[in-house]
């Protein structure tokens, strides 16, 4: 009984006065408003061990135990016990997952526990909408952007669609949007293939900024224009240019080679070649196009024509041709030396 005559009870159920109480059973807790009698304080620190006649040291509840402590004393709550011991089973069931690999393969095969959430509440991505793509097929779209069926619409990170999608040479701009619940919308546009440009060997789409496309496999591309050389890809207005005054010759023209980044050759199917002055080439390849014409360069064996120099044409014979020349010349000699 307490000190005003009233009977304590434990919050579990009654308790007789003169019984131990449950909550102090086994254990004695100091406190400056209760008091024992001796046989029960005797009986509370006995040793344990019979072996052991001297008492025992009480040691101070170290953090570990004090924690050890609350969580037993969760544990004795109706439901509370079943709740913490899954919770604890399932943090170490899953931290053991991640340290073996067991969950990174888990996320790749089903995806990430979020996804699968969002996925089961009807926000799984049900559809893809592509707007906007012309040389990109739908798979290779998809395919860029990462974008599976174990993505779900609410954890989806637009972004890092949006920016794999972008990284795609022959994509200019894209935006992704989410139509929920279930559908995504990609909306692309694209760079046009505006010419070919051949460096260090290989031959690849650019676009109208000079930005390579992609590498050349499609052959209807073929006919774009055709240039060759450092920084050629930059400066395709300027050939193109030349190509406006090629008149009927245009479609014998093979390719424009960038000279030392200052001047262009043009190169004939025929392997001719024309070098043109760093001045105003466009109009020394129209006067190229008229002498043609008159007289018949493209039908003779000349290997490259000159005209860097305004007043005059530098021609040279293919090797054939001058070998043939030169053979002839040596028998114009003989014969004016009486020699056979």
């Amino acid at each position: 009984m307490d000190g005003g005559r009233g009977v304590l009870r434990s919050l579990g159920g009654q308790w007789a006065p003169g019984a131990a109480h449950p909550a102090f059973a086994g254990a004695v807790h100091e406190s400056a408003s209760l008091h024992f009698s001796q046989p029960l304080r005797e009986q509370a620190i006995r040793p344990q061990s019979p072996r052991s006649p001297l008492p025992t040291r009480r040691r101070r509840r170290t953090k570990g135990a004090a924690i050890v402590h609350v969580l037993s004393t969760l544990a004795r709550k109706r439901g509370i016990g079943t709740l913490l011991a899954l919770t604890l089973l399932s943090a170490a069931i899953g931290a053991g997952a991640v340290r073996g690999g067991q969950y990174d393969l888990f996320v790749a095969e089903f995806g990430t526990l979020p996804d699968l959430a969002a996925n089961a509440l009807g926000f799984g991505i049900e559809g893809v909408t592509i707007i906007g793509a012309k040389e990109l097929s739908e798979d290779e779209v998809l395919q860029a952007s990462g974008i599976t069926t174990r993505d779900s619409l609410p954890f989806l990170d637009a972004s890092a669609i949006r920016q794999r999608l972008a990284d795609v040479p022959i994509v200019k701009e894209v935006s992704v949007r989410k139509l929920y619940p279930a559908r995504l919308v990609v909306e692309i546009e694209e760079r046009e293939p505006y010419a070919l440009w051949q460096k260090d060997g290989q031959v690849q789409v650019i676009s109208k900024e000079g930005t390579a496309i992609d590498n050349l496999a499609d052959p209807r591309l073929a006919h774009k224009a055709f240039v060759v050389g450092e920084d050629a890809n930059l400066r395709v207005p300027e050939f193109l240019k030349i190509l406006d005054n090629a008149g009927d010759l245009r479609e014998r023209v093979r390719a424009g080679i960038l000279v030392s980044g200052r001047r262009w050759n043009v190169k004939m199917e025929s392997g001719l070649e024309i070098k043109l002055p760093e001045s105003q080439p466009d109009v020394a390849f129209a006067k190229f196009v008229q002498m043609s014409r008159e007289m018949r360069i493209m039908d003779k064996d000349i290997s490259s024509v000159d005209l860097r120099l305004p007043d005059r044409m530098i021609v040279r014979l293919t090797a054939d041709a001058a070998a043939t020349r030169a053979e002839l010349q040596n028998r114009k000699k003989s014969g004016r030396g009486g020699q056979i």
